[in-house]
């Protein structure tokens, strides 16, 4: 029975092994065009962005109570 075990599980390894790089290989890609854009993009304009972004999303400030 423990044979049978120890044989399920070399079984179960070699098939992640075997297939995990070739599902992840469509993520690596996307993330290397993505590193690819970002690279491409100055970093001033990055920088304009991400103030732009945080000017839109910025809370507005809560009011003074009055009583």
């Amino acid at each position: 029975m423990f044979r049978i075990v120890l044989w399920a599980f070399a079984a179960l390894y070699l098939l992640i092994v075997g297939i995990a790089p070739a599902a992840l290989a469509p993520l690596t890609l996307a993330f290397a065009g993505l590193t690819a854009v970002i690279a491409a993009v100055p970093p001033s304009v990055l920088l304009l962005a991400a103030v732009a972004m945080w000017l839109k999303r910025k809370p507005t400030p809560a009011k003074p109570a009055t009583a």
